[in-house]
């Protein structure tokens, strides 16, 4: 996932002209945002979580706190710890139903550490959709976060966060092994944004309803990319030489 938009604001234009879009009631409140900007800006994570919890204990009412629990589950996000990621996901949540970023975390994760043999397997499936679902509607309703922020590239980045979400609705029909409906969700992210990983799910699906030849293509699209990180190098080959097995012949790459 990416950083939250907020976030990236926050970096961007920095600890004044984020106080600015928010009603600081002291200047020990505007000191504790401050120190949370400084710790997202450094990519500390353990130091975000410990500026965002300072914050958050010390300034319960504070206008900062969805960007600040959103801050603060990213966090937890980026160092592999999914389930306090999701907890303060949902805290968000809480504070404003309206938020797009926090229903996307918890969709993805849920979407990840899901199991085919879980017992709950379709209990959280059913949650995941749900919230992948609400992070596309809260996406394209959200407004521009601060004016500074040109119209094109709010623009852009809604279509990108949308992509995101529909890219994971499409891995979620991928685990119900319902494949033809992931293709349609995955083919509608990639014709916005065509992540490596997307790619590798169409891929795999497409495989899967016997569609080989349309999965060597999107592999052989996917490995003409440069600089195409190992991880995703190896699983396109990987699902190419299936899909060439599947149609009984030997292929090239």
């Amino acid at each position: 996932m990416k950083p939250t938009i907020l976030a990236g604001l926050a970096i961007a234009l920095g600890a004044t002209g984020l106080m600015a879009q928010v009603k600081v009631k002291s200047k020990a409140e505007a000191e504790a945002i401050n120190a949370l900007v400084n710790a997202a800006k450094s990519g500390d994570n353990d130091a975000t979580i410990k500026a965002a919890d300072d914050l958050l204990t010390k300034f319960a009412d504070t206008a900062y706190k969805v960007t600040a629990l959103n801050m603060e589950s990213s966090a937890y996000h980026r160092k592999g710890d999914d389930d306090h990621a999701q907890v303060y996901a949902e805290q968000v949540l809480v504070a404003d139903p309206k938020d797009y970023q926090a229903p996307l975390l918890i969709g993805e994760t849920l979407v990840t550490h899901t199991r085919e043999n879980d017992l709950d397997k379709e209990e959280k499936l059913a949650k995941a959709e749900k919230d992948l679902n609400l992070a596309i509607e809260n996406t394209k309703a959200a407004v521009k976060p601060n004016p500074q922020l040109p119209d094109d590239q709010w623009e852009e980045y809604k279509k990108g966060e949308i992509a995101e979400a529909q890219a994971g609705l499409g891995k979620l029909y991928m685990a119900r092994k319902k494949w033809d409906v992931a293709i349609t969700d995955l083919q509608t992210a990639i014709a916005v944004d065509p992540q490596p990983a997307y790619l590798v799910w169409l891929a795999s699906s497409q495989l899967q309803v016997g569609k080989a030849d349309e999965a060597i293509a999107t592999c052989d699209k996917l490995l003409a990319q440069p600089n195409l990180a190992p991880v995703y190098k190896q699983a396109a080959t990987g699902v190419r030489a299936d899909a060439v097995k599947a149609k009984g012949g030997a292929g090239k790459l």
